[in-house]
């Protein structure tokens, strides 16, 4: 089986072009924790999947490095739509990719050579009812600087879905302590159906953001395009920050806006093909 691996803002993971591929008899969840293990495997976040569409350019099949299925990631379909592009899929710069989240936008910026250099991704409507997100930390309505409890810490607590499930916390410092010790207790918290991930998120300034990522499935990941954004709508929603922020993650930048005239999240950053070849297993 061929792979190539990608990522966006150091957000890796394995991905296989269905389009070439015949995966239909594979257990995908096995293949996953498989090829994504970093000792015994290719390393990655993750496996994602290339597959042909009938309403857009491609579709995205991803799954976690546990071997759990995901509805979207924000680096990811960037990286997916690169591949589509670089790689004569489609010659659509202006493309449309299907997701677990919905069919998403993506505008291509190319660079001299032609390639894909970065993306822009329509991140679509944030979620905000707790039930849709979902959460159980309300009954009902949005959760918005939720005084909460994790392991014992206090934290204000902002709820949102970008198609798969934030929890985002503004902390003083997102330590290892915080990241790495809470993120996984906070993942499966019982007040969490299908568990979530988590957004360590410390305030530069209106316009700027550090972030740390807990993610579900994963553990901690260099980057989170779905987090990013959510922690995007959660600085609005709590005063915290402007509508456009650039966020640093451990992998890169992102930069976030989240539009008023439509309420969609844009997101724009890189995405980089690493490297391809054979899975003999």
């Amino acid at each position: 089986m061929r792979f190539t691996k990608m990522h966006g803002a150091g957000n890796d993971y394995v991905y296989v072009d269905c389009f070439t591929e015949n995966l239909d008899s594979v257990d995908l969840s096995e293949l996953s924790r498989k090829i994504a293990h970093r000792h015994f495997g290719v390393g990655g976040d993750g496996l994602i999947l290339i597959r042909p569409s009938e309403i857009a350019d491609a579709k995205m099949q991803m799954l976690n490095a546990d071997g759990s299925e995901s509805e979207m990631c924000g680096n990811g379909v960037r990286c997916v739509a690169k591949y589509v592009f670089d790689h004569g899929i489609s010659t659509n710069a202006q493309m449309k990719i299907e997701t677990g989240a919905g069919v998403l936008d993506l505008s291509l910026h190319l660079g001299d050579d032609g390639k894909t250099e970065s993306v822009t991704v329509d991140m679509g409507e944030p979620t905000l009812e707790a039930a849709l997100i979902p959460t159980k930390m309300v009954l009902n309505g949005p959760v918005v600087d939720h005084q909460v409890k994790f392991g014992g810490h206090a934290f204000t607590a902002t709820c949102v879905s970008m198609g798969n499930p934030h929890c985002v916390l503004f902390v003083p410092k997102a330590s290892n302590e915080l990241v790495l010790g809470l993120g996984p207790t906070i993942e499966s918290d019982p007040r969490f159906p299908n568990r979530t991930n988590v957004e360590f998120v410390e305030v530069i300034s209106a316009d700027e953001v550090r972030q740390r990522t807990w993610e579900r499935g994963s553990g901690e990941t260099w980057a989170c395009g779905t987090g990013a954004s959510a922690v995007c709508v959660a600085g609005v929603l709590t005063g915290r920050t402007n509508r456009r922020i650039t966020n640093h993650l451990l992998g890169g930048d992102l930069v976030l806006e989240w539009d008023d005239s439509n309420n969609h999240v844009m997101m724009t950053g890189g995405a980089t093909e690493v490297f391809s070849g054979d899975w003999n297993e």
